[in-house]
């Protein structure tokens, strides 16, 4: 199981930790919903659960949960900035297709 981040995704994400003051990293996980199936859910972590997995990549940790991994590994998760837009860029080997808006995907 592997997943990785760009230097940029984990400057940001420590940006947000020091921000936040407290926590154990951030949690990359799965949702249903969209018009695809699935979509990404990034949010802070404050205790692990049973079933997570940590990544400690850069100094970050990255968490997620067994039901999500299935769908997350080797996924690389990038920061980018396009114009006025930026946000969080997911790259994942196991995504067939998405939707037209970018917000789900399907495996």
């Amino acid at each position: 199981m592997s997943v990785t981040m760009t230097p940029a995704a984990a400057e940001r994400v420590q940006s947000f930790m020091q921000n936040r003051g407290t926590g154990l990293g951030l949690r990359l996980g799965v949702k249903t919903t969209g018009c695809s199936g699935l979509a990404y859910v990034l949010e802070f972590v404050d205790d692990l659960n049973e079933d997570d997995q940590l990544f400690s990549i850069d100094d970050v940790n990255i968490i997620i949960d067994a039901k999500s991994l299935v769908f997350l590994d080797g996924i690389e998760l990038d920061f980018v900035k396009e114009g006025l837009n930026e946000g969080f860029k997911f790259t994942n080997p196991n995504a067939k297709g998405e939707c037209g808006c970018g917000e789900s995907f399907n495996v």
